[in-house]
């Protein structure tokens, strides 16, 4: 099946390590080109390079103001377009109510969420019809993950905000997505299992409670964010879509 993405340009966040990384992997190997954005400059540079030709890195901090700006015109010079964006960031700091201190939400809040918000703002403001602004967010959207506080408190926020963004822009063609990923086996996952006491009784719990009883790979995940991001998924807008190998039974 062609996707439609050849040549089609997309601005990646997040994109040098995880589900971020993963995705835009499967966007260039399915023909996108691809701006891809993290905070380390040689991390970028590394990651960047490893996509080839069709993939230019950018240093910046989702926190900063003018990151989107920067990002949308870094797409249009180098790939003389803009088609979509796939927001992701990486997770807050773990932690229970009482663990979580006010400048650890103020620093999340910032990156997370508004960071996200000025993003896609940026982007709506410069998409046409069959654009798309894709978000990664998390299965705390619908149930609140233990140990992750700010993350729970965030994501479903953002969530609604992505809801509200889908009708806004309907109209003029351009389409919102969402994906919920759970327990895909990436380094921030990995780091969650090893807060416990013994990582791998924690990871074959969690299995057991996956009905296709495995973590998902963060390639399956890529797979998913490109198509959802593809023309292929034209009629496909407001969706939260769960990447999560069953757990809440497609609900």
């Amino acid at each position: 099946m062609d996707l439609g993405l050849k040549d089609r340009v997309y601005v990646v966040t997040g994109a040098t390590r995880g589900l971020g990384n993963a995705s835009a992997r499967e966007l260039v190997a399915d023909g996108a080109r691809v701006v891809l954005s993290g905070r380390d400059e040689q991390r970028v540079a590394d990651a960047a390079a490893a996509l080839g030709p069709n993939a230019v890195g950018v240093a910046v901090d989702n926190a900063d103001p003018l990151a989107a700006e920067r990002l949308i015109a870094t797409a249009r010079d180098a790939f003389g377009g803009f088609d979509g964006v796939l927001i992701s960031v990486g997770g807050p700091p773990p932690g229970f109510v009482a663990d979580n201190t006010d400048e650890q939400w103020q620093a999340s809040f910032e990156s997370v969420f508004l960071g996200a918000v000025r993003l896609a703002r940026a982007a709506a403001a410069e998409l046409e019809a069959g654009g798309v602004i894709g978000f990664v967010l998390s299965g705390s959207v619908h149930e609140p993950i233990p140990g992750l506080t700010i993350s729970n408190g965030l994501r479903p926020g953002l969530a609604g905000f992505a809801k509200s963004l889908a009708d806004e822009l309907g109209p003029r063609g351009i389409r919102v997505v969402g994906l919920l990923p759970a327990r895909i086996d990436t380094d921030r996952v990995r780091e969650l299992d090893a807060l416990s006491a013994d990582p791998e009784a924690t990871r074959v719990a969690n299995e057991s409670r996956i009905p296709l009883r495995r973590y998902g790979t963060p390639e399956e995940f890529g797979r998913t964010a490109a198509f959802l991001l593809s023309p292929a998924a034209s009629y496909l807008t407001g969706l939260m879509l769960p990447v999560d190998g069953g757990m809440r039974h497609g609900f």
